[in-house]
Formats: structure tokens, sequence, C-alpha cells
């Protein structure tokens, strides 16, 4: 392929970027690539009205346009970006992400690949054998929104991925929610045995960021420690947590 190639000359959209945040070591693990408009729209605004087939052209187009981007902006840490398994199904979407990743320069070895539960899960042999290319280039797998599906267990049964974000809707208000707190305990543990990464996503508040922290998780993505940058990387903040004892 062409380097030319890589990057269509049609820009119809960029993307914003939000910090994962490792609090144990202080440090960026990783920004996850959000599609916008050429004016701040949101992603919603700019696949409005697509059909399928251009929501999956989009959807490889906008991968080699985020490696682009981050390589430019000089990212340091992985870049995630989000992919339907349509469009990813098949060797060339990875060996294009590859040769994207070779020519600007970004490791290949720091991109992630994220891949939403419910999507995830329509076909689990097809998505497996999917994604088994980009694990031959050491792309890392994360399935995004987990819990948001109906069938998550069976999924991590069947496929261990490199990380695991927990969908919001099970973060949100879980210090005072004791059945969210069974249930996320419960994927803590699964992930623990299995060997994958946690990251709590959409932390808003302290309360959510400390009961995630007292259960071991150290990866977190939400307002509470940065807002998507337009174009840019925004520095997080590391809010304090005060011990009870």
């Amino acid at each position: 392929m062409d380097p030319a190639t890589v990057v269509p000359v049609r820009r119809l959209f960029t993307h914003a970027f939000q910090p994962i945040v490792n609090t144990l070591s202080g440090t960026t693990y990783a920004h996850e690539a959000l599609i916008r408009g050429l004016n701040g729209e949101s992603a919603y605004h700019v696949l409005s009205g697509c059909t399928n087939d251009s929501i999956d052209a989009l959807d490889r187009d906008s991968g080699l346009r985020a490696i682009a981007l981050a390589a430019q902006l000089g990212m340091s840490s992985c870049l995630s970006i989000n992919a339907r398994p349509r469009s990813v199904e098949g060797e060339a979407h990875a060996a294009a992400l590859a040769h994207a990743a070779l020519a600007c320069g970004f490791p290949i070895h720091n991109l992630i690949l994220e891949v939403t539960e419910d999507e995830a899960i329509a076909d689990v042999a097809q998505f497996i054998d999917a994604v088994s290319s980009y694990r031959r280039i050491r792309v890392q797998i994360a399935i995004d929104d987990f819990g948001a599906g109906h069938s998550g267990l069976n999924l991590l049964a069947d496929f261990q991925p490199d990380l695991l974000k927990l969908d919001m809707n099970l973060v949100r208000n879980i210090a005072s929610r004791g059945p969210r707190q069974a249930i996320v305990r419960a994927i803590l543990q699964v992930c623990e045995d299995l060997g994958i990464e946690v990251i709590a996503e959409g932390v808003e508040t302290m309360s959510e960021y400390a009961w995630f922290s007292d259960h071991g998780v150290s990866l977190f993505q939400g307002y509470l420690f940065a807002v998507p940058g337009y174009e840019g990387l925004p520095a997080p903040v590391f809010p304090q947590l005060v011990s009870a004892a």
C-alpha cells in the first residue's frame, strides 16, 4: 500500500482525545480517539445519516486518521481506537493499521482496538477469528461497555481480551448501589483470574473513584480526570483520595 493512501485526502471529521489514566503511577496509560466533526460536532452528528456500509468505511478511515493525528501530536501513551467488528474483519484492516503506524512512526504495540460488547458477541467465533490478525501484530484488544449487553460472561469464557472497560451504567453512583457493587465485584474477580485489566470509564465523582480504587482498579477514564481535548492531548488531573483510617 502506498503511504499516500493510508489517510484519504477527503477530510470530513477529526478526533478528540480523552486520557485513560493509571492512578497508581500517576501517568496517562492511553488516549481514546473520539470522532468529532471539523467544528467540534459530536460523533452522533458525524455518523447520523450514514448507511451501514458508509459507517464501516468511515470506521476504518477513523483508525488510520487517529494514528496519524496521534503521531503528529507526539503521543507517547497507547492509542485506543474504536471499531465495529464488520469494519475490521479479515487481515486487510490489520495490515492497513500496521502500515499507517509504521509510516507515522507510531509503535504498533501501543495500539488498542476497542469493540463494544454487544457488537463483539453477535458472532463470537467470527469475532475471535477477526481479531487474531490484530494480535499477531501485537495490537491489544479491549471490550468496551462491558455489562451493557446480555452475554458478556459467555464472551469472556470463549475469548479473553487484554482490557475490559466497564459500562458507565455500572460505574454511576456505585458507592451507594449494593446490587451494582455485587455484580462489579464478581466481574473484577473474573478479570483477575483471567489476567484481564479493567478500566472504569465514565468516572465523574470522587465516591465512584474511591470505590473502584478500594477494589483494586487503577485504570480510569472520565470527566473527573479529563474531558476530551479537540485535536489535542489534555493533561489529566489526579484527585487525591483521603484515607478513612
